[in-house]
């Protein structure tokens, strides 16, 4: 997607001020923790250390901070930048959707201003647009169709060991449980900021699905959305695989039981996954094609002129 350029200008500024938000808590947490090691250890999920409280962020906080920079320097440096703009903002506004319904008066207007400035990065892309027929307008070119099947066979394999987690977990939890791990609710214990697991989940099937379906289909916008959630799958596969090395369950992987042993193994195929999607969509996309003497939309070249001019 061709934006113009005071698009990309008002969508590095909206970028720029959800990266100050996602920072400003990181900060806060960071300061009441004491240690970047306690810290990332939270975001991975080990919380029995803990003795000083709880985090306000998540992983997802981080992970977030970084795809805002990168959109801010995309949008700074290429004017293909709108479905980056378009793919953050609809992230955004999906995972902080469920901070309005939270405890808690500081989550409360984060989560309304994060929301304000999510619909406005999706705006700004929509409304910014190049029209279509501009002249000597060069659209965003498609990834190679090797990379991108391959991404999309991997994102499709994600979707699908997320919904068979889900199921699982939706046939041995109570009706309660499993609503409140999609709501919020009070038996669900999570960081202040962080979306309920179940609505995590709902999310990034959701991305998971668009992105596979955008790479095989060698869509423009696949890039954006593909490294997006790339990102989300390795960062998810990061905090399981950290946490197996840290209880050393890695390594005893065969006492384990059936579920747990299954959580270890889905853990490493979504940071590898992740990883290699990463790598298959950041190279450079398919040439695009060289525009022939004439069209090709069935218009016929001119005729001969007549009488025909010596040497014709």
């Amino acid at each position: 997607m061709t934006v113009t350029r005071p698009a990309r200008l008002t969508g590095a500024a909206l970028c720029a001020a959800l990266a100050l938000i996602a920072a400003v808590w990181i900060l806060k947490d960071l300061a009441a923790l004491g240690s970047p090691a306690d810290l990332a250890w939270y975001w991975a999920g080990d919380h029995h250390f803990l003795i000083r409280g709880r985090s306000t962020t998540s992983l997802i906080d981080p992970v977030l901070l970084a795809v805002y920079a990168a959109c801010a320097v995309a949008a700074l440096r290429s004017r293909h930048a709108g479905s980056a703009l378009a793919a953050a903002g609809t992230v955004t506004l999906a995972l902080r959707l469920p901070g309005v319904w939270a405890a808690g008066s500081g989550v409360l207007v984060t989560a309304l201003l994060e929301l304000a400035l999510g619909a406005a990065l999706v705006l700004t892309a929509a409304v910014g647009r190049r029209p279509a027929d501009a002249p000597y307008e060069q659209e965003p070119t498609r990834p190679r169709t090797g990379p991108a099947v391959a991404a999309g066979i991997l994102l499709a394999l994600a979707a699908l060991f997320t919904i068979l987690w889900e199921l699982y977990w939706a046939g041995e939890l109570p009706l309660e449980i499993t609503v409140d791990r999609f709501t919020g609710g009070r038996s669900v214990v999570k960081p202040a900021l962080a979306p309920p697991p179940g609505w995590l989940s709902a999310i990034a099937l959701g991305l998971y699905g668009t992105a596979a379906v955008s790479c095989l289909a060698r869509a423009r916008h696949s890039r954006a959305f593909g490294l997006l959630a790339a990102l989300l799958l390795t960062a998810g596969g990061l905090g399981g695989v950290a946490r197996a090395v840290r209880y050393e369950t890695l390594i005893h992987l065969a006492d384990l039981t059936t579920v747990d042993g299954a959580d270890v193994l889905n853990s490493v195929f979504e940071l590898l996954a992740g990883l290699a999607v990463l790598v298959l969509l950041a190279g450079r996309g398919a040439p695009a094609a060289v525009p022939g003497p004439y069209p090709t939309t069935g218009v016929r070249p001119p005729a001969p002129p007549y009488p025909t001019p010596p040497g014709w």
